[in-house]
Parts: C-alpha cells; structure tokens; sequence
C-alpha cells in the first residue's frame, strides 16, 4: 500500500510513540477491506509498539479499524481508508495514544476531560477534502482525551449508500448521536463551544477582564497576522481577536503565488501564519466576532457578540472577506444540499453527476476545469458577454468535451425538492427563461467585505469596503484597516500581509504621534527608543 519513502517517514514519526498501540480492523472479503488491510500492515510493521489485529464478525462498519491504547476501545476510528489529507489524522491519532502529547494548551485538554455527556460523533469525509482533516482531527483528540467520546471518520466513497441515504452532499458533515451536528470546517474550540455552552460564558468573563491593548487587531488572517507580528516586535501590547484564526485563507486549496513559498495549502499556510505570531508576545483570543466598534479620544472599545468588550489605544481592523452569494429562491434552501462554494471540498461528493458552476473569473473556470474530471458534465453560467478568466484557463476550460458554457446568462433559480434538482437562468439578450436540469450548484463569484458591523461608524464604499490612506488610516482617528475587507486593489494573500505589515507601523506611529513622553507607557517608550536608535 505504502511506498518506500512513505513508510520510512510513518516508521519515524512513530519512534515518538513511547506506549503501546492496538489497532483493531473490522473487515470483511471486500476490496476496500483487502486495502484498509494492506495499509494497517504497513503500519503495524511500522513499529514495534503497534499490534495489529482483524475482526471479520464485530458489528462495525466494515471495512474500519480503531485505534486505542491496551484494554480501551473509545479511541477514534476510520471507516474507510485514510488516505490522501486524512492519512496525517490517523499519524495524529496513533502518536496520542501511543503517548505523544498534543500540541494543544492544557487548559482546553482539561475543558475536553471534564465534558460530562455521552458523545458519540461521525464525520463524513472525502480524500480529497482539505477542510476535513482539522475536523477530524480535532474531534479523534477529544476521543483520546475523554472516555465518553467516541469519533468516526467515514470516508464517503467508501459508504455511497450511507452518503445518499443521509443526504450528505457537503463535507465535512459531522452528526452527534445521530443527529446532524455541522457542517464545513469546525475547530477544536469551535466544536467545543458548541457542546460546552459554559466554556462561552467562562471564556467571554476572562476576555472582559482584560487591560487595555495598545494594539488590537481585529481579524486573523494574512493581514492580521502580519500587523500582530509587526506590532509586537515593537514591544508594545498587542492583542488579536479573531473569528478563527488563518481566515478566508483556511478555504483556499493550492497557494503558489507567496513569494519564497513555492507552494503550499491553505490550511498549512494559516497554521504557519499562527505558530509565526505565537512566537511573540501576542494575546490571541480566537472564536471572538466583533459586533461594534465605539471610537473614543483616549480608548477605543471593540464589543464583542458574546457580550464581552475590548479597548485599546489603537485598533487595526484586517476581518477580510466571504464567498458572495447570488441571492437568488433556492441559494439558502439547498445550501449544503446540492448548493456549494468548495469545488475542491465537495466535487467527489457528485461523481457522474451534472453541476454548474456560476462566475465566468477565474475562481469560477478553475472549479469548472476542477470538477470536469470528477462530475459527468459542467455547465459554466456567466453574467456578462465574455469570460473574464485568464487566456490560459479559458482556452483549457473549451478543449473539454464534457463542458458547457453559457454567457449573458442571469440566473434567477436554484430548485430542488428536498436537494438540488435545477438551475433556472435568463437570456439576458432576449429575456427568455430556460431551466438546466442537474444536482448540484457551485457559486464562484467573488467576495464581499466582513464590514457590516462598522456601517455608519467608519468610512465605507458602496460595496461596503473601507476607505483607507497610504498608511492604512480609515476615517476614524486610531483606527487603521487591512487586508481584503478594504479599498486596496488586488484581493491576493501577500498583498494583505504586506497591508497588514503597514498597518501596524501606521498604528505605531499614531501611538508616538498621540502620547506625550510623560505619559506614554514605559514599553511604548522603550519600543521607540529602540526604533529611534
């Protein structure tokens, strides 16, 4: 199953397992047995402190396969075979029970331990999914952690009958004891604050108490990470509330574009990005949503939507941006249901299938080029006369046979009866109706800025970005903006870091700028006296 250079790094990573590991497979005679096998020999074979054995007549899904420490069985199981972005959450989970310590604080291990409750969690996955993983991972390390918690990762190819039986046309898909429990990317904190409503109320009490910043970030994505960086290695106290950290940046699949960084993920790049700010003096406070900001003349107040507040004596606000949505009947209704943003997410999950992806840029050519090798047929939807996607994409995008394109096309439909069934446009030449019968629907047109809860407060545009200077300075006197929430042309990763990079020195210099020496606090002082010399 594994080759060579594969199995010398699996043998590697276990000679960190200091305890011994007991896999149990459940199988059968099938194929995917024989695989699921082959692999868990590769494993077994891995290490010394791996025993592995079969079970043919257990009543788990076959083939699927536990791992747990001697004489335990609530360790995380894999029903299916965790390849592709899910062989690194079963590593994890081998090195937890085996003894390696999770790289997670032990005030959330202790919150995992003391959960009281029966749950019992399955988490639909695909292979090619690059937001599973996180999920999967986190919910096997709760499993590890607490006796009452059970985790099953199923890969859905594997179990085509329970996909279309429970609908699952989106992954992740997560159910707690049977009963739906989410969807897309979730955090170990954010898991955690939904089963734990205590741990909210705790944590919004701690935020409240907190001392003024003298920079207070607003977001945690490039922009924001590069403006925590910045600002801390000024000496000066620096703090960064964010909705989940990585940002928009976590649903990117390839990035090749980051100079110095030939190419990467989304997900490890976001997880780069916060192990580069925890190596400073940066107090991160995640799962936090603004809801206001309150400008005032010595602090200004950040309300959070937990009821907690924040002040500081500058703020950089860097909350980026989301998919934007067509707002047509049906969007909403079928979200998650045949409706989808993620081609690379949940493309498998429409294998031989008809989907149509709406945008004509070059997000929305990409998805169609993406799910022509996956889907049956494609159609492309775009709004104006002419593709907007570059020559290079466009040209692949027409030599492939199984994809249509319509131009000056508006849609005005999705409908479905419990999923997705069709896609109803307008011939913006001629205004007739025309009805694409298909099971899915891929929505690529662009972004809009996360700025509602600043309307009326700070300078906007009519699509609602923020209007900033040179320095990153919006309207409002300390308050300083970056990143693809603003007026700043070209919405690409490095562009915001460098944003949020020149945000934090125009905070910086607001700061020298506003507080007189008697009265500046004694880090400020050192800070410019260091940046002076």
């Amino acid at each position: 199953m594994l080759d060579t250079a594969t199995k010398a790094q699996l043998k590697s990573y276990l000679e960190r397992a200091t305890q011994p590991i007991e896999i149990v497979a459940s199988v059968d005679d099938s194929k995917a047995s024989g695989e699921v096998l082959s692999l868990l020999k590769d494993v077994a074979e891995s290490s010394p402190l791996v025993k592995l054995t079969e079970s043919r007549d257990d009543p788990h899904r076959k083939p699927s396969f536990s791992v747990n420490r001697p004489g335990e069985n609530h360790g995380p199981r894999f029903a299916g075979l965790p390849m592709g972005h899910e062989f690194t959450s079963l590593i994890l989970a081998l090195l937890q029970i085996g003894g390696y310590p999770p790289k997670v604080e032990q005030a959330i291990l202790d919150q995992i331990k003391a959960l009281d409750g029966d749950f019992d969690f399955e988490i639909y996955v695909s292979l090619t999914c690059h937001n599973c993983p996180d999920v999967v991972q986190a919910l096997n390390l709760m499993a590890v952690q607490n006796p009452r918690i059970r985790a099953t990762m199923i890969e859905g190819g594997t179990f085509q009958d329970e996909v279309k039986e429970r609908q699952i046309m989106a992954v992740p898909t997560v159910f707690l004891n049977g009963t739906e429990f989410g969807q897309g990317r979730m955090s170990l904190e954010e898991i955690l604050a939904k089963i734990d409503t205590s741990g909210v109320e705790r944590e919004a009490k701690k935020i409240a108490a907190k001392d003024p910043f003298d920079v207070l970030i607003v977001g945690g994505g490039p922009a924001g990470a590069a403006a925590a960086v910045y600002a801390a290695r000024k000496g000066i106290r620096t703090g960064v509330a964010s909705e989940r950290f990585g940002g928009q940046v976590l649903d990117t699949m390839g990035i090749e574009n980051f100079i110095s960084v030939k190419e990467t993920e989304g997900p490890k790049f976001a997880h780069a990005l916060e192990e580069h700010v925890r190596n400073y003096d940066v107090d991160i406070m995640n799962l936090q949503r603004a809801a206001a900001l309150v400008p005032g003349k010595d602090l200004i107040e950040i309300k959070l939507e937990n009821g907690a507040s924040l002040k500081s004596r500058s703020v950089i606000i860097s909350t980026g941006a989301r998919w934007r949505n067509i707002n047509v009947p049906g969007e909403q209704e079928f979200k998650n249901k045949g409706v989808a943003y993620c081609p690379h997410c949940d493309g498998p999950l429409f294998k031989g299938k008809r989907v149509a992806v709406i945008g004509g840029g070059n997000s929305g050519v990409e998805a169609a080029i993406d799910l022509a090798g996956i889907v049956g047929h494609v159609t492309l939807v775009e709004f104006d006369t002419q593709l907007r996607a570059d020559a290079v994409l466009q040209r692949k995008l027409t030599s492939l046979a199984n994809v249509t394109v319509i131009k000056n096309a508006q849609t005005t439909e999705i409908t479905g009866d419990q999923k997705v069934n069709g896609l109803v446009y307008k011939d913006r030449g001629t205004a007739e109706l025309h009805t694409v019968p298909l099971e899915g629907v891929f929505i690529q047109i662009g972004l809009v800025p996360n700025t509602d809860w600043l309307k009326g407060v700070v300078e906007l545009t009519k699509h609602g970005e923020i209007v900033v200077d040179a320095r990153g300075q919006t309207s409002v006197p300390g308050v300083f903006a970056a990143g693809d929430a603003t007026t700043v042309p070209f919405k690409q990763i490095i562009i915001a870091a460098g944003d949020g990079a020149k945000a934090a020195l125009g905070a910086f210099d607001h700061l020298i700028r506003t507080s007189a020496p008697a009265e500046a606090p004694i880090e400020l002082v050192k800070a410019l006296a260091e940046a002076t010399a």
